[in-house]
């Protein structure tokens, strides 16, 4: 398998302060990972003034506020983002943004991202899916919430206004923070590159880092995965992220998972090939032989080390004549036997 794409997710979780986005994107690159993920979007096209906040943005953020109070407080403004992205360029890991309006579509496609990420709450967003496609880069589109006749309609948008087939990744995820494991259901993530013939990934939000590093095992081509400085921080996703470490171990244990996956033939590696001898096992001798004695099954016996006559040669030892008188437990050579 190739390489996995890690998507460290940043999203919102910098509070909106540039400072700590700045750390965000310092603790994405000491943790080896290959993107860091903002969210980027104008508040008042995102939700309307009476929205309500989601039931884990509740539990995490407090009900006081709308949701467009809470958002406001989270969102960075673009020349912002400018900033973020050459920082990213100068510590050197890949910078991209979620879209959330187009306004926000346009500025980020000004800064020439490769890849444009549609969110799972995008997916039935007809002009927003247009727009992605008439861009024409690679896109990562989340699948949470989503049934396949919803997933299907998407990508007819997005193919119908430019993409093919192998531009497309299709991220399995539950949109619930955090995921409980009983509804993780990651073999629904290869469910949705054979329906669909594309390639997947999946978008995590369970609280620990198993279920993202299972799915590198059963062929993600893409993981992403929230991390925050302090899953103590106000604000909606800080609990179901991953600290530094965290993230840290996750992106170790993935890029450990790909080695270990390898290529599929069975043969022996170079590693164990000196271990042959030590592990296997050659014809020994019983008792005494004499010289013209001929070997009966009884003679033998199968020991350690393994660089004599091999046991599945058993039988064409068996009615050989001994041409020279051996020990007990001397192993037998071809050169003893007549």
């Amino acid at each position: 398998m190739g390489k996995v794409l890690i998507i460290a997710e940043a999203g919102v979780n910098h509070n909106g302060d540039y400072e700590l986005a700045l750390k965000l994107i310092d603790a994405a690159k000491e943790a080896g990972a290959d993107i860091v993920k903002f969210q980027t979007f104008i508040p008042e096209l995102l939700v309307s003034k009476n929205t309500q906040k989601a039931e884990y943005q509740k539990a995490s953020a407090g009900e006081d506020e709308s949701q467009l109070e809470m958002i406001k407080k989270l969102s960075l403004d673009f020349n912002a983002f400018v900033l973020l992205k050459k920082y990213c360029e100068k510590v050197g890991i890949e910078f991209l943004s979620t879209p959330f309006d187009l306004i926000s579509l346009d500025f980020l496609n000004s800064l020439n991202m490769s890849i444009f990420k549609i969110p799972s709450g995008e997916i039935t967003n007809l002009p927003y899916l247009k727009k992605i496609g008439q861009i024409g880069k690679p896109v990562i589109l989340s699948t949470g919430m989503s049934r396949l006749g919803e997933i299907e309609e998407a990508l007819e948008v997005l193919i119908s206004s430019g993409l093919t087939n192998d531009q497309i990744t299709l991220l399995h995820c539950n949109t619930e923070y955090p995921t409980p494991m009983k509804d993780v259901n990651l073999q629904a993530m290869n469910s949705l590159s054979v329906t669909f013939g594309m390639k997947s990934g999946y978008s995590d939000h369970t609280t620990g880092i198993e279920v993202p590093i299972a799915a590198v095992a059963m062929g993600a081509t893409i993981i992403e995965k929230h991390f925050t400085l302090d899953k103590n921080m106000e604000g909606p996703d800080h609990k179901a992220s991953l600290n530094p470490q965290e993230l840290k171990d996750m992106v170790n244990a993935i890029r450990n998972i790909e080695l270990a996956i390898g290529s599929g033939v069975k043969r022996p590696t170079t590693s164990e090939l000196k271990n042959i001898n030590v592990a296997r096992r050659s014809i020994h001798l019983q008792n005494d032989i004499q010289e013209g004695h001929i070997i009966k099954e009884s003679d033998i016996i199968m020991k350690r080390p393994g660089n004599g006559i091999s046991p599945m040669q058993m039988e064409k030892v068996i009615g050989k004549k001994i041409i020279k008188s051996l020990k007990a437990d001397e192993m037998l050579k071809w050169e003893y036997l007549q």
